[in-house]
């Protein structure tokens, strides 16, 4: 068996319970998924998930949804309000 090597990374703990109760139920450790994760980008020489860098409007929804978080308020008052900037 080859030698083991320490992998060490930062996380949030809300983060990290959600994942490792998401690995709990698939049976597999977060060393498992560490290893899995490096195993498939060996196998096809790339990050096995698709990243792209947002275009305008996505970052200025983005920039909006994390502006609306900090205030703590809601961008509609009212459901049909949603329903009808939907509609618009």
């Amino acid at each position: 068996m080859a030698q083991s090597a320490m992998l060490r990374a930062r996380i949030d703990e809300e983060t990290k319970a959600q994942g490792d109760a998401v690995l709990e139920a698939i049976g597999l450790s977060a060393s498992d998924a560490v290893r899995l994760l490096y195993r498939r980008m060996i196998a096809e020489q790339a990050f096995p998930l698709e990243l792209k860098v947002p275009n305008a409007a996505t970052r200025a929804s983005m920039e909006e949804s994390h502006a609306i978080l900090r205030a703590r308020t809601a961008r509609f008052s009212k459901a049909d309000e949603l329903i009808a900037s939907l509609d618009g």
